[in-house]
């Protein structure tokens, strides 16, 4: 079902276990997460991005169930790539990474699927607003990047998370990028910054460089890279510097305190972050440049590591409206 269709009863949350979940276009990660906040257990399986809707919510659905393990949640938090609306839970828009996405009614229907009330944002979004919580009361403004599969963000000003017209704030990845010029996005433009800084952005023009086809899984590259291979090497540092060039434009717009660059990309290590600190760092004007001053930027990684992602979609049951099941006709 592609239709918005109405929205579900929306209720809220409360101090319970609750699943986290992050959808991304390559994996689906599931964490049981307790009320303090701490991991008790993990479940991961492949997204099946190209099958559509039914297939996607399908296996958001057993993650949901594989990650209890005999345990009792009270309700799910999402976070899912697109614009997705929290107060309706439907995916308003979404590029072509996830086959017929855009318009999915994903609260209602996975919440259908589990018995359990479901809460829904942006995955960056959910991520950052994880973030900024905490830092606790220096939270601040935080510009945050995420690079994987696609490419996404979220802009935090003074503490408050900013969803912008139609909830279109923080998709970074659709910034023009000149080392992107004339290249196909998933969104259907060209010239955008996922085109060359996402995981398959890299691992496409290594394989341009090289002369191979078809370009191999960024973990190939990245392997390729540490047995001396030049073209993957490359490939890696123009990704990371077009992100960090663009990082650094949009630090001088919006001045944020913290930036943060999160997502499955980072995981090559400094042939990734040594390009993008000093693309970022080369962009910005002072006072933010400074090594001088406490006002020099630096962009580091997610205070919460890997489990950022899954943390923030738990903390999506207690900020944004919780979903009910209904019965009949959800699917």
């Amino acid at each position: 079902m592609r239709s918005a269709g109405p929205a579900s009863t929306v209720v809220r949350g409360g101090p319970y276990p609750v699943v986290g979940l992050d959808l991304g276009g390559t994996k689906i990660a599931a964490a049981l997460v307790a009320p303090g906040g701490r991991v008790e257990a993990r479940f991961s399986c492949p997204t099946p991005a190209a099958e559509g809707p039914d297939a996607v919510l399908d296996a958001l659905a057993h993650a949901v169930a594989a990650v209890q393990d005999g345990s009792t949640a009270g309700a799910v938090g999402v976070a899912a790539a697109g614009v997705v609306d929290p107060e309706t839970g439907v995916v308003r828009s979404a590029t072509r990474t996830l086959a017929g996405w855009s318009g999915t009614r994903l609260a209602a229907r996975l919440a259908a699927r589990t018995g359990l009330p479901v809460a829904c944002d942006n995955d960056v979004r959910a991520a950052a607003g994880a973030e900024s919580a905490a830092a606790g009361a220096d939270r601040g403004s935080l510009l945050y990047l995420s690079v994987g599969t696609g490419v996404g963000g979220a802009v935090v000003a003074d503490g408050h998370m900013v969803r912008g017209r139609a909830g279109i704030a923080g998709h970074l990845g659709h910034l023009p990028s000149p080392e992107a010029a004339g290249l196909p996005c998933s969104c259907g433009a060209r010239g955008h910054l996922e085109a060359i800084a996402s995981g398959p952005g890299i691992a496409a023009l290594y394989a341009r460089l090289a002369g191979v086809a078809p370009p191999p899984a960024l973990e190939a590259v990245a392997r390729l890279a540490e047995e001396g291979d030049q073209h993957a090497a490359e490939a890696i540092a123009h990704g990371a510097a077009a992100a960090g060039r663009a990082l650094g434009g949009l630090a001088n717009a919006l001045g944020p305190d913290r930036v943060v660059v999160g997502g499955g990309v980072t995981a090559t290590g400094d042939r990734y972050w040594v390009p993008l600190r000093a693309a970022f760092a080369a962009e910005l004007i002072e006072p933010l440049r400074s090594s001088q001053t406490s006002h020099a930027l630096v962009p580091r990684p997610p205070r919460a590591g890997r489990d950022a992602p899954v943390l923030g979609a738990a903390a999506l049951t207690t900020t944004v409206p919780l979903h009910a099941p209904h019965t009949g006709g959800a699917r």
